[in-house]
């Protein structure tokens, strides 16, 4: 049995009087979730403010509402803070949870949604991709009909009624699988650049579809992995005195610096980019923007919210980092060699 098992299946290891306990950690198992709570209320709350029109909790301290609908609707929009909040309180103050169990769990979750983002852009890079094709060949109007054909031309009709189907069958996926893809994302980026390479040098054929399905997955590739790379460590930085340092003090070293440096990045990225709605991330997703290119992939609108994913996904990771490190400070088992990465 190692040290992390020892953590999570409850044996004494926790518990045997002279380290700290489970219940010492609530403040800073609170702070964890709390991070994640308003975080989730806050993208909750900017899909109902600027998808579904209602106003906003700017109103309720003299700002300008989104729509013409009534105060009451921001101050629900306001509860959804305070009941993620209280669920959170609820599920710290009624648990005596480790805080590397925690941390985890809160990996899990983001592993979940990275694993969702992936398939989701293979899926809908995949399908883009042949509607182009169809469309450039002019063989679209013999298989779907001209009707359809010219709706999937435009690029609000191919997001609401296909790239958006095809998200949630992703998410449905990832629910059964535990690959996170990465791997293959990388290798499907070869094969499409070797075919851009064939389809020039070797068939002088090109088309714009192409090259925007290579900058659609090699986007994704970078951004989704950050969080996973940071779990696994493989971030750069430098270790000319991180790596001389003992366990406690490399603990405050991650503590303090996923919180002043990685959860304060993600909430700008956040706020800047969903903070009203010509702001950099959802001005391009409510418009469902596209590049110039007229026969290009209709994903650009996916791209900005690229990096609300990287954001979000990076903020989790961030708070289950910072758990961790809580726990390295406190001394508890099952912590990681930090030099060599996997768990102790």
């Amino acid at each position: 049995m190692t040290a992390l098992d020892s953590v999570q299946d409850g044996s004494p290891a926790m518990n045997t009087g002279t380290g700290p306990t489970p219940e010492s950690a609530r403040l800073f198992r609170l702070f964890g979730w709390g991070v994640l709570a308003v975080m989730g209320a806050y993208l909750l709350n900017n899909y109902l403010t600027y998808w579904q029109d209602l106003p906003g909790i700017a109103p309720i301290y003299g700002g300008a509402a989104n729509g013409s609908l009534s105060i009451v609707w921001s101050w629900l929009q306001l509860a959804v803070y305070a009941g993620f909040l209280a669920a959170v309180f609820v599920y710290v103050m009624r648990s005596t949870t480790p805080l590397r169990v925690d941390s985890a769990r809160i990996s899990n979750i983001n592993t979940f949604i990275i694993r969702a983002a992936f398939f989701a852009v293979l899926i809908v890079g995949l399908m883009d991709s042949a509607i182009s094709f169809l469309r450039i060949e002019e063989l679209l109007p013999a298989i779907v009909g001209q009707d359809l054909a010219d709706e999937l031309g435009k690029s609000r009709f191919r997001g609401a009624y296909v790239h958006m189907p095809l998200i949630a069958l992703s998410i449905v996926i990832a629910a059964f699988t535990r690959t996170l893809g990465f791997t293959w994302l990388a290798l499907l980026v070869v094969v499409a650049e070797l075919a851009i390479v064939i389809g020039r040098f070797v068939f002088s054929y090109e088309q714009a579809f192409l090259a925007d399905l290579v900058r659609f997955w090699y986007a994704a590739l970078f951004l989704f992995a950050s969080a996973y790379t940071l779990l696994e460590e493989g971030h750069v930085r430098v270790d000319v005195f991180y790596a001389g340092m003992a366990p406690k003090t490399k603990g405050y070293v991650n503590a303090i610096g996923s919180v002043v440096l990685g959860m304060s990045l993600c909430t700008t990225i956040l706020v800047l980019g969903m903070g009203g709605k010509q702001n950099i991330i959802n001005s391009p997703i409510l418009a469902y923007e596209v590049t110039q290119a007229g026969f290009g992939l209709y994903v650009k609108y996916l791209m900005a919210g690229f990096l609300g994913v990287f954001a979000t996904s990076m903020m989790i990771q961030f708070v289950a980092y910072f758990l961790d490190a809580i726990a390295d400070i406190r001394g508890e088992p099952g912590g990681r060699d930090h030099e060599n990465h996997p768990v102790n």
